[in-house]
This record gives structure tokens, C-alpha cells and sequence, in this order.
């Protein structure tokens, strides 16, 4: 149990320098995202082998390793262009969010407030674990068909994650319990 604690700690430092602020540990991000192990390691005090077992055991696959060299996949909040293509999506993809923002979002649709992107999920399960991280979840489906038949862009980063600039309110349902 406490090395499970270990690996989460460790992701969260890796998360919050690889996508937010490298600054703070002396790294600095190629226009990509990318930084180099040996940096990466240095700057978090870390060892190779803590590094390569929280990037395989991380259960949202969160960083990818080129090399020598590492970056976060997406949800960067720091300007990096990950240079994914673009691609057709499934004709609904999910997003989790918590009941209390369903009247912005409804309003606003979905934005990527301080991210590049707007995260969506290819299932309901990994939604409700999205969701879930600010409370009680609910699910929206998207209706990637129309948004893509209407000229939106969809990409998919190396974990599956869905990304797009935003979802206009009119393409979301709120799914039943």
C-alpha cells in the first residue's frame, strides 16, 4: 500500500511539471512538451526506476516516453503543441462533470478553462471516474457525429484521450443514472 501511495505521489509531481509548471523545478518544455529524462529526474529528485514503473503503471497512461525523453499526453494548462492529427471520432464520445456546472455548461457548452482542450472519453466508465473527482458524476454524451459532419476538429492523444477545442451546448445530453 505504500508504494501504491509512492507512485500516485510521484505522478502528481510529474503531472503538475510535465503540464503545469515546469518552471518551478527549473524544466523547461520544448514547444512539443517534451523534456528529457535525465532533467525530469534530476529536477523531482527521482530515480529511473520510480519514473519508468509510475509512467507503466499509470492507470491513465498520463506521460509517454520518446527516447530519451518524456512529456504529459495532454491537459497541459502551459503552451505546448502536441501536433496531433486530426481524426474521426466515434459518433458519441462521454464527458463527467458534476451536476452543479450542468446549468453553465448548458448555457456555455463545454470549454477547456484552463487546459488547451476539452476532454472527452470514448466510454461512459472512464466519465464517471472524471466526474466523480468533484463529486457525485454525471455522464454527457457528445454528438461527435453532428459536430464533425459540422466542421469541428477532433484529435486523440496517445492514451485515448479525445480532445477538441469545445462542444457547443446544443451536441450534449445529460445521460440517465
Amino acid at each position: 500500500m505504500q508504494d501504491r501511495k509512492k507512485m500516485i505521489r510521484l505522478s502528481k509531481r510529474m503531472s503538475r511539471h510535465l503540464r503545469h509548471a515546469p518552471e518551478e523545478v527549473g524544466l523547461r518544455l520544448d514547444p512539443a512538451g517534451w523534456v528529457a529524462v535525465d532533467d525530469l529526474l534530476a529536477a523531482l529528485r527521482m530515480s529511473r526506476a520510480d519514473l519508468l514503473e509510475v509512467v507503466a503503471g499509470n492507470d491513465k497512461q498520463r506521460f509517454a516516453i520518446e527516447g530519451d525523453r518524456i512529456r504529459a499526453n495532454q491537459g497541459h494548462t502551459v503552451a505546448v503543441e502536441l501536433d496531433l492529427p486530426a481524426a474521426q471520432p466515434p459518433a458519441v464520445l462521454y464527458h463527467g462533470t458534476v451536476g452543479q456546472s450542468l446549468p453553465t455548461i448548458f448555457q456555455d457548452g463545454l470549454r477547456p478553462m484552463r487546459r488547451h482542450d476539452v476532454h472527452l472519453s470514448a466510454n461512459v466508465e472512464t466519465a464517471l471516474k472524471v466526474g466523480a473527482r468533484r463529486g457525485k458524476p454525471v455522464v454527457l454524451a457528445v454528438d461527435t457525429a453532428a459536430m464533425h459532419a459540422a466542421g469541428h476538429e477532433f484529435r486523440v492523444s496517445a492514451n485515448g484521450v479525445w480532445l477538441t477545442a469545445a462542444v457547443p451546448p446544443g451536441h450534449l445530453r445529460v445521460l440517465p443514472d
